[in-house]
C-alpha cells in the first residue's frame, strides 16, 4: 500500500463522524393534544357549585361540560348531581350528594312536600326572598329587556307555614293516597298532614285522611277543593253537604263571598298589602269627579277582589271575568257593598277587549290579574287600544309578566314601579305588581 493511500485511510479513520441534525426537545416529544370535554349525558354525574337561583327556582351551576339547572339547590352549595334532562349544552339535574352545604341551606322540615311544590323549604326564609328577588330581575332583564335601577324588595309573609286558605288535594284510591301531585307527574304523594294550609283546612285534611284509612272516601272523589273563610269552609265536591257552602273573608275592610269552585288569592296574610300596592296610583276614595276618575276596568276580576275597592275610587267600574261562577260572586260582592256603578261582564278578556275601545274610549285606569300563563297573545295586542292612562298588572309568574311588559313597553307605556309579595312561602312562586304609565 502506498504512503498516499495509507495517509488517506488514516484521514478517514481520524475524521469525526457526521453529526446528525439536532432535534429540539419540543420536536422530539409527541404533539400535545388538548382533551375534548364531552358534555355529560343523561344519567351521568358531575360536580358543580351553585352560583344563584334562576327562574323556575333552580340553582344555576356549571359542570360536566354543561350549564346546569339543579332542583332544590342553594347558592353556594358544592354538589354532586345527576343529569336528568338534556337541552343542548344545558341540562336539568338533581342532587346526588351535598359535598359542601351553603350557609343558606337548612334541613327540610317536610321532605315529602319538597316533591310536590315546596321546592324552597331547604332555604332560610331570607334566602327564599333573595332568590325570588333575583328571579324577578333575571326575567325582566332577559325576557323583557328591562334593567331595574335597584332590586325589587319582596315583602315577607308574616306566616311562612300554614298560610294557604285554599287547597286542591288529590285522592288516588288505587294506592290509596291523599295529598298533592308530585311535581312533573300525575302521581299522588300521600301526606300524613298538610302544613301548607290554615288550621281549619289542616283539620279538614285530617278528617279526610281518617275517612281514607277507613275506606270511606269515595273512589270518584279524586280532586278535592277547599276554601276557608272567616266563617267556615267551602268544600267541593260536596261529600257531606248538599252544595258547597259559600264563605266570607274581609280584606282591607271589604267583605267578599266565594266558594271552593272560585279562584281567590291563597294567602290572606299578605292581601292587605297587595291590595294597597295594586291601587297605589288609583285616586283616593272620595276624590272629586274628574276625567281621571271617570272609568276603571278590572280584567280577570275573579270574585271582585279589586273591583270593589276600585268602585270606591272611580265613577264607573267594569269587571271582566270568564268563569261564570266567579263572575256571579263578583256581582254579588259589588251589590253587597252597595256599589251601583260597577258592573260585571261574563266574557273572555281577549274577546271583550276586541270592541271595548269603541264603547268606552280612552280608559283612565286598567287593572289586570291574569292566570299564571299571562295575557294571551291576542289580548296583549288589543289591550293598548283602550289607551289606558295607567295599568296595574298583578302577576304570579315573573317570566310571563316580563314577556307581557315587553309588549306593553313597545306600545307606548313606561314601567313606573314594581313591587313583590311572598304569596307562596316555601315555593319558588311570587306575586308581583307592575305599574305602567302611558307616555303619549
Amino acid at each position: 500500500m502506498s504512503v498516499e493511500v495509507k495517509h488517506r485511510a488514516g484521514l478517514k479513520r481520524l475524521a469525526k463522524p457526521e453529526r446528525k441534525q439536532r432535534v429540539t426537545p419540543r420536536q422530539s416529544r409527541p404533539e400535545r393534544i388538548t382533551p375534548i370535554v364531552l358534555p355529560a349525558r343523561l344519567g351521568d354525574e358531575a360536580e358543580t357549585v351553585i352560583e344563584r337561583i334562576v327562574p323556575g327556582g333552580f340553582g344555576l351551576g356549571y359542570g360536566g361540560g354543561r350549564t346546569l339547572f339543579v332542583s332544590r339547590a342553594a347558592p353556594g352549595d358544592r354538589l354532586r348531581v345527576r343529569i336528568d334532562r338534556e337541552h343542548g349544552r344545558v341540562a336539568h339535574a338533581s342532587i346526588v350528594d351535598i359535598l359542601e352545604p351553603s350557609p343558606d341551606r337548612i334541613t327540610e322540615v317536610y321532605p315529602l312536600l319538597s316533591r310536590c311544590g315546596a321546592d324552597f323549604q331547604h332555604l332560610r326564609y331570607d334566602a327564599q326572598l333573595a332568590g325570588k328577588r333575583d328571579m324577578i330581575a333575571d326575567c325582566l332583564r332577559r325576557i323583557g329587556g328591562v334593567e331595574l335601577p335597584e332590586p325589587v324588595q319582596v315583602m315577607a309573609s308574616p306566616v311562612p307555614w300554614g298560610y294557604r286558605a285554599r287547597a286542591e288535594w288529590r285522592h288516588d284510591p288505587n294506592q290509596p293516597a291523599l295529598g298533592y301531585l308530585e311535581s312533573g307527574s300525575h302521581r299522588v304523594i300521600d301526606l300524613p298532614e298538610d302544613p301548607f294550609v290554615v288550621p281549619a283546612l289542616a283539620e279538614r285534611f285530617q278528617h279526610l285522611r281518617a275517612r281514607l284509612m277507613e275506606g270511606r272516601l269515595p273512589e270518584w272523589a279524586t280532586e278535592l277543593r277547599a276554601a276557608a273563610g272567616d266563617d267556615g269552609i267551602s268544600f267541593a265536591p260536596p261529600l257531606e253537604l248538599p252544595q258547597p257552602l259559600p264563605v266570607h273573608a274581609t280584606i282591607a275592610g271589604e267583605r267578599y263571598e266565594y266558594d271552593a269552585d272560585c279562584f281567590f288569592q291563597v294567602n290572606p296574610f299578605v292581601l292587605d298589602g297587595l291590595m294597597a300596592e295594586a291601587l297605589r296610583f288609583a285616586p283616593e276614595p272620595g276624590t272629586p269627579p274628574s276625567p281621571a276618575t271617570r272609568l276603571a276596568v278590572d280584567l280577570y276580576c275573579g270574585v271582585g277582589l279589586f273591583t270593589v275597592p276600585l268602585a270606591r275610587r272611580f265613577g264607573q267600574v267594569i269587571g271582566v271575568e270568564g268563569q261564570p261562577r266567579a263572575a256571579e260572586f263578583a256581582a254579588r260582592n259589588v251589590a253587597n257593598a252597595g256599589l251601583t256603578h260597577a258592573r260585571i261582564q261574563t266574557a273572555s278578556v281577549e274577546r271583550w277587549l276586541e270592541g271595548a275601545y269603541r264603547s268606552h274610549g280612552r280608559t283612565p285606569f286598567v287593572l289586570l290579574d291574569p292566570p299564571r300563563t299571562g295575557l294571551p297573545a291576542h289580548g296583549l295586542r288589543v289591550l293598548p287600544r283602550l289607551r289606558a292612562s295607567r295599568i296595574a298588572y298583578v302577576s304570579c309568574d315573573p317570566a310571563t309578566l316580563a314577556r307581557d311588559l315587553k309588549g306593553l313597553l313597545t306600545s307606548g307605556y313606561l314601567l313606573e314601579g314594581i313591587a313583590a309579595f311572598d304569596m307562596f312561602p316555601q315555593t319558588h312562586h311570587v306575586e308581583i305588581v307592575a305599574h305602567l304609565r302611558r307616555t303619549g
